[in-house]
Formats: C-alpha cells, sequence, structure tokens
C-alpha cells in the first residue's frame, strides 16, 4: 500500500515527533516532583538515555511510547506501508533497549517503565494511580524492576 501523503509530508510529520518532553513524561515528571522527588533529565552518562534518573534511589524511569518501542497493545499496530523498513526499525528499538536495560542492571540501577498505554488510551490507568505506583516503587530498597502498561 503506498503512502497517502508525499514523501515531503511525511518528512515534515516524523520531523515532528518528540523524542524527549512528551506528554506522559511530562505527567509522571510534574506528579512525582510534586510528591517531592528530585531527577535528572535524560542523562547522556548512561545507557539509553533514561527519561528520568533518580541517583539518591539508584533508579531511573523510562516513559516508552508504544509504537516506537513495539508494546504489545492496543497503541502498536505495524504500519502497513513501508513494512520491511519499519520490521527492522521497530525491531532494532526493542533490542537497542534490551542492551541498554542489561547494560543500566549490570551498573545497579533499577528499572521502571511506564508505557504509553497506561497513560493514553481506551485501557488506561487513572495517572494519578500510575504515579502512586511510581512514587512507592522508588521508595523501596530490593533491586525489583517496575512496568506499568495500560488495563487490557
Amino acid at each position: 500500500m503506498s503512502d497517502i501523503v508525499s514523501p515531503e509530508t511525511r518528512s515534515r510529520m516524523m520531523a515532528g515527533i518528540k523524542s524527549k518532553d512528551t506528554k506522559p513524561e511530562m505527567i509522571l515528571r510534574k506528579g512525582l516532583h510534586k510528591l517531592g522527588f528530585r531527577y535528572r533529565l535524560h542523562d547522556r552518562s548512561l545507557p539509553g538515555k533514561p527519561d528520568m534518573v533518580f541517583p539518591r534511589y539508584k533508579a531511573v524511569i523510562f516513559a516508552h511510547g508504544c509504537f516506537w518501542h513495539g508494546h504489545s497493545c492496543h497503541l502498536f499496530k505495524w504500519p502497513s506501508s513501508n513494512e520491511e523498513f519499519w520490521h527492522a526499525k521497530i525491531n532494532r528499538n526493542i533490542e537497542v533497549d534490551k542492551e541498554n536495560l542489561t547494560s543500566l542492571q549490570e551498573m545497579g540501577w533499577r528499572i521502571g517503565i511506564v508505557w504509553e498505554c497506561s497513560l493514553k488510551g481506551k485501557y488506561r490507568i487513572n495517572s494519578e494511580e500510575v504515579i502512586e505506583l511510581c512514587a512507592q516503587w522508588l521508595q523501596t530498597t530490593d533491586m525489583t524492576s517496575i512496568e506499568i502498561g495500560g488495563q487490557c
């Protein structure tokens, strides 16, 4: 199936997609900050440049977009045009994510992943509940990780 917009229009549309300061990320940042948590943003010295780094808790949180990170939820759908490109792109993103998470764990960091579908879509969870789950997890001392997705 061919694209319904011109290559120039598609390029402009794709260029407008943000990788930082996304709506789910901003919801988490504001909510956790309001609860007194302090963090660094997008620390380039850590694998995967986590969205939020909590040095005091030796924890990081990623706010993952379901499409770009290949989440198995209702928000993710494989594109029907240029299929080979998109399968390679998203599968590589998944592999890079796994490599980064492994590296972070080996460095002693606890990892939190909040999926876009937990804050958006028909199966979303109340944002205050997501923020509270993150806050409770941050305050634990064990090395467990947390992954929050929409209720499917």
